[in-house]
């Protein structure tokens, strides 16, 4: 039987040198662990940046090995699990697609309902913005391929824990 593939999102606080976001994304794919979305940035603390990792797993022990591992790393100062703990995470999609005057309107009607944006259109196509889950953002693109999809990027997911609390402050 084959095992279901779960997503799990892990939130790691490095320190802000070059090549450790390279260090860590490697560590995790050396080891036969697929990165299914990666962010990274700065914190609110100098010298701190935030990596904010779905990583794709069968098992709560393989989330665990991940973990484990990536905190051994001298550059490493925490790892979280945030979907574990009370979260919300967001992404950000870019999304341009073939268009025309016929049907911007049904085309916009669309997109509002997913709470995006038309950021950008010419006679022939539009470029769509839209800040979700992936999951929606998935859906807005299904969506989409009936007008055809011309281009897309999409950021990686983020998460923040709910908590009332930074987890840098533990550092």
């Amino acid at each position: 039987m084959e095992k279901r593939v779960k997503r799990k999102q892990l939130a790691v606080l490095v320190e802000d040198s070059p090549g450790v976001l390279t260090h860590v994304s490697g560590l995790i794919s050396r080891r036969g662990y697929n990165i299914e979305s990666i962010a990274a940035s700065k914190t609110e603390k100098d010298n701190v940046t935030r990596i904010s990792f779905v990583v794709q797993v069968t098992d709560d022990w393989q989330l665990e090995q991940i973990m484990a591992q990536i905190e051994k790393l001298v550059q490493v100062y925490r790892v979280v699990h945030l979907s574990k703990a009370g979260s919300m995470s967001r992404e950000l999609a870019l999304v341009k697609i073939k268009s025309s005057d016929e049907l911007r309107q049904e085309i916009m009607s669309v997109v509002e309902v997913f709470h995006g944006h038309i950021i950008d259109f010419n006679a022939a196509s539009m470029v769509i913005e839209v800040t979700n889950d992936s999951r929606k953002i998935d859906s807005l693109c299904d969506i989409m391929q009936k007008y055809g999809i011309i281009e897309i990027i999409r950021t990686g997911e983020i998460s923040l824990s709910v908590e009332p609390i930074s987890f840098t402050e533990f550092i």
